[in-house]
């Protein structure tokens, strides 16, 4: 049985604006991540993927605040212990963040090497610098990067090579858990598939033991994932077994989110790629029932009621309030 490493109970997060009005990115996200899982993150740009990525490390500046729910790592919540100790006791040795645009994160000034010490002497200062030495040439050369990389700069390193470099340090205390926030990015395919078998080799060698990865692109999550979360207005609306989602997706934005996108399986000729109409709802307003009622072409008046969304979105997992494949059998829906 996989060992369950992190625990997420109704997360509810919200920036402030300078007007003080407050837009919850996250609201009520809860899920769970064992041992030799990989779960990606999909959604459109704004649906709060990387917002929930800060919220699990507890990144909470301004304008990013905490309002309730539970992250439990080691059965500990994070979020009734200082800062303070969660640098020391869990950032980096218990879950690690590889943040979006890797390839900018990196200061210009400083020598890769000084990145890695700086971390590992930031948890332990009095591991001797010949030791933080022996471990970096290991690790990079295990994960196939040669060790001058560890004495250049970050602007003497190609795109790929950058990010792969980032997620090195990242991973450097090897990390129960690793969020990775589209770290395929801006990429070509070939530099893609370096990152992703990285990734995967991480885990075979058991220097990280799961990872959450977040994307855009959902033809990547097909080959790294083996669950999948549907983020949409700050809510997980779907999650489940990666073919389950992509090929039998239940919620209808998930249906319409894989219709978007070509899946060799079904056949390149047969496809009809459709596109999404309209736009997500504001999320500084008060929102009841589906966040998706107005952008669906399934909707029913039950879809916006008030009752709905205590009745059927607090049930994991999340399930649409109609069967519309009964929809589909009328042929009413449907053109």
């Amino acid at each position: 049985m996989n060992k369950l490493l992190l625990n997420v109970s109704e997360l509810t997060t919200y920036y402030k604006t300078r007007l003080n009005e407050k837009i919850y990115a996250v609201d009520r996200v809860t899920f769970a991540l064992e041992s030799g899982k990989i779960i990606g993150i999909a959604g459109e740009s704004g649906c709060g993927k990387s917002t929930l990525a800060l919220s699990l490390m507890g990144f909470y500046f301004p304008p990013l605040y905490y309002n309730s729910g539970s992250i439990l790592i080691n059965d500990i919540d994070i979020m009734k212990i200082k800062y303070a100790s969660l640098r020391k006791l869990f950032l980096g040795k218990e879950i690690a963040y590889i943040p979006q645009s890797a390839m900018n994160a990196l200061n210009p000034t400083k020598k890769i090497f000084k990145f890695i010490r700086d971390i590992m002497k930031g948890h332990d200062h009095k591991l001797p610098t010949s030791k933080i030495k022996d471990i970096a040439i290991n690790r990079f050369r295990t994960l196939n990067l040669p060790e001058r990389v560890l004495y250049s700069f970050p602007n003497e390193l190609s795109g790929g090579m950058k990010q792969r470099v980032v997620i090195a340090i990242s991973t450097i205390l090897n990390p129960k858990i690793l969020i990775a926030d589209e770290p395929t990015s801006a990429l070509d395919v070939s530099s893609q598939r370096i990152v992703l078998d990285l990734l995967k080799d991480l885990m075979n060698k058991n220097f990280v033991q799961s990872i959450i990865f977040i994307t855009h692109e959902l033809p990547i999550l097909k080959s790294i994932s083996t669950d999948i979360m549907i983020m949409y207005a700050g809510e997980i609306i779907e999650k489940g077994k990666v073919n389950d989602v992509i090929f039998d997706p239940i919620h209808p934005y998930s249906k319409a989110l894989m219709g978007a996108i070509i899946v060799p399986e079904y056949g390149m000729k047969n496809q009809k790629l459709t596109a999404i109409q309209g736009t997500p709802p504001n999320l500084k307003n008060k929102l009841t029932g589906c966040r998706f009622a107005k952008r669906c072409k399934y909707v029913i008046p039950e879809c916006t009621k008030t009752d709905i969304q205590d009745k059927y979105f607090k049930t994991r997992p999340y399930k649409c309030i109609f069967d519309y494949t009964k929809l589909k059998e009328i042929n009413k829906y449907e053109k």
